[in-house]
């Protein structure tokens, strides 16, 4: 299947991969393993900005079924999608081509994060459509503190004001 014959809306491509020996199987193609590592470390990646929260957790991962493959030195492009927000969860759509070749290595149409709170159970995240700015990066990760200057939402030339 070529990519722009995908049915729904248009995946973000942002990811890519060097297909590297360490990557290769027996049959000195990409090894399924370390393709499956790499979504679910950018899917990973996706639902902590989806869901402003470093604290997420793959759920599921629906059917795979690999259409071709890559060999050493192909470079590979992962596309993501967020299809559905739920109370806890964010469930989103992959798909992994090959930019040499252009053939799609495969698509996963269902694969689930939950977000989860301080105690480690999971935790509603309160969004229901996707964003396309930088602006649910876990506070955590960004070391702005809230109400600092330059932080959002701080007054110009104050410190935030005090919080209570």
């Amino acid at each position: 299947m070529e990519p722009d014959d995908a049915a729904g809306p248009p995946l973000n491509f942002r990811t890519r991969k060097w297909v590297r020996p360490e990557d290769l199987n027996a049959n000195g193609t990409l090894f399924g393993g370390s393709l499956l590592r790499w979504i679910d470390e950018e899917a990973a990646i996706y639902a902590i900005l989806q869901l402003g929260n470093g604290q997420v957790v793959t759920k599921y991962i629906s059917e795979i079924e690999f259409v071709s493959s890559a060999q050493q030195g192909d470079l590979v492009e992962m596309g993501l999608l967020a299809t559905a927000f739920g109370r806890t969860s964010l469930t989103m759509r992959a798909e992994v081509r090959n930019m040499i070749t252009r053939r799609s290595i495969l698509t996963i149409e269902r694969i689930v994060f939950v977000n989860l709170g301080p105690d480690g159970q999971p935790a509603p995240h309160g969004y229901s459509t996707i964003t396309y700015d930088r602006d649910r990066i876990p506070r955590h990760m960004t070391g702005v503190v809230p109400g600092a200057p330059g932080a959002p939402g701080a007054v110009a030339g104050g410190g935030g004001g005090e919080r209570s």
